[in-house]
Order: C-alpha cells, then structure tokens, then sequence
C-alpha cells in the first residue's frame, strides 16, 4: 500500500499500487485555486543567491496566480542564528523589490512570523502528537544507535532503528532513573510514500526508507521537522516551493501532515515542488560561502536589481527558448512553477553580468545616474552620495556623460572608472598599465602634434565634430599616422585608462584648458 496525498482538502488518501502506478504517469498536478506560498529563511549568515531564487520563484507564483506570499523567519537555531542575518535578509528583500502579503513587518492573521516567538505553540502540538500516539519517547543516544547498527551488521551511520518504539512503562522509568530525558520521535507509517511534485511529477519513497524522526531534542527545543510543518499548516500554506537539498524531508513532512489533518491542526497536505541546485564552478554544488554566492557581493559590483533578478529567474526557468532578457512584469505573466525544470542550474557570472548590462542599457538616463551616484561616492569621484547633494558642476558633467557611458557599462562599479576623468580637474592623469602598454615610440610626436594644433583652437570652437575634424587631419592626414596610433596617446592622457569614454566628446566635457594641460602632462611623463 502506498501513502498518497490527496488533492482534496482536509485528507490524506490511501492507494493501491496500482493507483500509484496510474498517478505516475498522470500530469503534474493542478494548483489550488488560491494560492499561498511562503518564504522561510534561517537567519544564518549573509544572503545568497540560492536564498533569493528561492524567494524569486515563490514571490513570482504568487503574482502570477494572484495568490499570496507569507514571509517568516525560521530562527529557533540560537547558535546560529543572527539579528544581523534577519535583518540582511530584510534588506536584500527590499532591495529587488521582492515584496510579501503577509508576515514580517506587514503582520496577517497567523502571527507571530518569527519561529522564536511560537515556542508555546510548537509544545502544544507536540504534546497532541504524543497523546494521539503519533509521536513517542526515545531515549537512545546517537551512539548507542550506531553501536545497535554495527552489532546488527548493518552500516554505523544506517540511522535510527526504531529501538524505542514499543518501550514499556518500566524500561522508560529505568531511563528516567538514570537521569536520561527523551527526544519525541514521529512513528513513520510501514508503507509507501509517494507525492505529487510540481517540477519533479511522482516521487515515491520505498516502506522503510525514512526511519522515525525527531520532532522535540531531549532538552525540548523543537526542531525544524516539528516547526516548519506546523508553520506551513496554521498559516494555511497549500504550495511549498523549496530546494532540492530539502526533498529528502519531504516523506516525513506528508506523514506529519496526515497526522496534523486527523488532529484538525492541518486543512490540506501542501503541494510541493523543489527547485533544482544552484551549481559552481566545476559542477558543484553552489556553496554559501562562495563568493559568487554572495548577494551582497554582487550589489556591491554594481549589479541592479532588475539584472540580478532577470538573471537569477533562469536558474530553472525561462520566458522562452529564445530568450533570456526580460522584465518582472514580463515573468509574472509568463510564470508557471510547474515549467521548472528539474536538471541542476549552473551559476554563470559572465552572463549575469551580460544580462545586467542590457538592463542598465534599458534604464531612463536620470535614472541611470541617480543609481550610479552611491558607487561614484564610495569610490571617491563625487562629493556626495545621492544625486541632489551633488554640486552643480558634478551633475553638468555626469549630464553630458550619460550617453557616453551608459552604454559601455556593465556594471554601476564601473561607472566610477569611465567618469572619474571627466570630474577631475587634474592637468596630468597617471595612465593605468595596461593603458602606458598602448604607447608606442610615435606618441611623444602625436602629442606634440595634438598640443599644438589644440592651443590654436578658439574656446568657441571647442566641440565634439570640430575637435575630432582638426586632430584627424593634423594626425591622420598630414602626420600620416593610422587612427589607433594618432588618437591612442590622446586617450591615454585624457583619461588614464585603455578603455573609456568616446575621445572627442570627453575632451569637449572637460573643457580646453584641462585637455591640453593632460596632453602635456604625458609629454613630459614619458
């Protein structure tokens, strides 16, 4: 006999094999008519990119379905968990945009959101579980387990063996005397356990596969197998979207259900759909401590929040074959979990940060430059940290070098590199290395060249189309230079950098008298 989550609510059904055999080759199931997903994190450490794809696709089920997202926190770890992560965690959240109905800071009918705030509650179920006998005592030690596995031939590490099962009143007293206090262990059914998943269609876990499981330690904190069931089913969760690292859970979590539902603490066993890993490099497994992994990293790269997600989205998902850059009103339309695919997503930094680029691209010039000032600030450009503390100097500059720059930027850390050249009023700009590697032996005659031609220029002259007509023909003409060897020692000595701004348009910005004092000043630097 297999046990079967029914699609009804309330229920939990029991199949034939042949039934099961049927459910396997059935469509993935239908989603509930309202639905309601939820967000949990573990306040653990810095937000990562696995977290918010997690947060991405449910936050995304609920605007498609016009469902809701309940966000709570998961912190009954006092080790590990941190008022420092939580609040990293809110921050990320409000940084992309990834906003909830119900929960942390927004409240709803089933507070509190906070796991560590629920205690009373978890010892009221776990109390009802152990009264109805769906839960017992156990009092063996991890080490007497793996000693009753190897005395049995069996792998040290099998897991429990359901020793405490059928202990009488006596040897449970014997325990006691010894000064022993139990865990409370979940009585797994001897049957199969099989379920529907949204991404993954049927999955069965054979009888006997998934040993009885804690619920409550032995000093009564309860655990997350106890905790995020009993969430999940007060705050009337009916699709739980999650990792796949958590699938192994999930035959336990449809047993504690079926429990639940018979106390009538649970309306319904959730659908559940589980999202594939995040890869690496080397085809690993994404770890935490990546830094690629890293949210905040890549903000403090200067990723935006509509490229980051944009990116993120195709972790498992696409909006079609033929297309990877799009909005989050266009994946909200689009958006269907059961259309998550099952096979690992590989992080890929390169495209990210392609993908990133076309959503800077996309932004209103105003825009783009509000966004870039914080970064400016903090790499020291600009004197202040948003656009309207700017002085009126640094905002015509920034103005005029929009489109200049925002075109060739991938990133809003690299605006700092393109537009710093442009905002000093520095005569001589150091050249970076790879820029000093472009200068040939012909430089110091093209910069003379250039000098003198460009001293002859009257201010009012001063403008993109004449400036690039004049060195073209003092240079190209009649030097007889190539354009890479005529205009390469310019740009090195406007901006310091191989890669920059359009030439002539940058000496325009930055006005007559500082253009030819940089020609000079590499003149004499070389």
């Amino acid at each position: 006999m297999v046990w079967y989550p029914s699609r009804r609510r309330g229920t939990i059904g029991r199949m034939t094999e042949e039934h099961s055999e049927n459910a396997k080759s059935a469509a993935k199931p239908e989603l509930p008519k309202d639905v309601r997903v939820r967000f949990c994190p573990s306040p653990t450490g810095t937000p990562h990119v696995g977290m918010i794809r997690t947060a991405l696709f449910n936050w995304a089920e609920a605007r498609a379905t016009g469902g809701k997202l309940v966000f709570r926190i998961e912190d009954t770890d006092a080790q590990r968990d941190s008022e420092e992560s939580y609040n990293q965690i809110l921050e990320s959240l409000r940084w992309l945009g990834i906003d909830w109905d119900e929960g942390i800071d927004v409240g709803g009918p089933h507070g509190p959101y906070r796991q560590s705030e629920r205690t009373d509650i978890y010892k009221d179920v776990a109390a009802k579980l152990f009264e109805a006998g769906y839960a017992y005592e156990s009092f063996s030690t991890p080490e007497e387990i793996e000693a009753r596995n190897v005395a049995a031939g069996r792998p040290k590490a099998f897991g429990y063996d359901g020793y405490d099962r059928n202990l009488t009143e006596e040897q449970k007293a014997a325990f006691r005397a010894e000064g022993r206090k139990p865990a409370l262990r979940i009585r797994m059914p001897d049957e199969d356990i099989a379920f529907d998943d949204l991404i993954r269609g049927t999955i069965e876990f054979k009888a006997g596969s998934v040993p009885d499981y804690v619920i409550v330690r032995p000093n009564g904190d309860p655990l997350y197998t106890l905790t995020n069931p009993v969430d999940d089913a007060m705050m009337d969760i009916n699709v739980v979207l999650r990792g796949e690292d958590l699938l192994s859970s999930t035959p336990r979590q449809i047993v504690l259900y079926r429990y639940l539902i018979e106390l009538g603490i649970a309306k319904q066993t959730p659908l559940f759909g589980h999202m594939p890993y995040v890869m690496g490099q080397g085809n690993k497994k994404l770890s935490k401590r990546d830094p690629e992994s890293n949210l905040f990293n890549h903000r403090d790269a200067g990723f935006i929040r509509e490229g980051l997600l944009n990116y993120l989205a195709l972790l498992g998902w696409s909006i079609a074959p033929d297309r990877d850059v799009f909005s989050m009103d266009e994946m909200i339309a689009k958006f269907d979990v059961r259309d998550v695919k099952a096979n690992p997503a590989r992080f890929d930094i390169d495209k990210a940060i392609s993908i990133n680029a076309e959503h800077i691209r996309a932004l209103e010039p105003e825009d783009f430059l509000r966004r870039s000032v914080p970064y400016l600030h903090r790499d020291g450009v600009v004197s202040a940290d948003n656009w309207d503390a700017l002085t009126d100097r640094e905002k015509a500059v920034l103005t005029a070098a929009a489109p200049l720059v925002q075109p060739r930027v991938r990133l809003l850390g690299e605006v700092a590199g393109m537009v710093g050249s442009l905002l000093s009023t520095e005569g001589y700009i150091e050249p970076d290395a790879d820029a000093r590697k472009q200068l040939k032996d012909s430089a110091a005659d093209v910069l003379d060249k250039a000098i003198a031609a460009l001293e002859a220029v009257d201010e009012s002259e001063w403008k993109t189309d004449p400036l690039h007509e004049l060195l073209s023909k003092v240079l190209v003409e009649e030097g007889g230079y190539k354009p890479r060897l005529a205009f390469g020692p310019v740009r090195v000595a406007m901006s310091g950098r191989r890669v920059s701004p359009p030439l002539f348009e940058s000496m325009e910005i930055v006005g007559k008298d500082v253009t030819v004092a940089r020609l000079k000043g590499l003149r004499e630097h070389l």
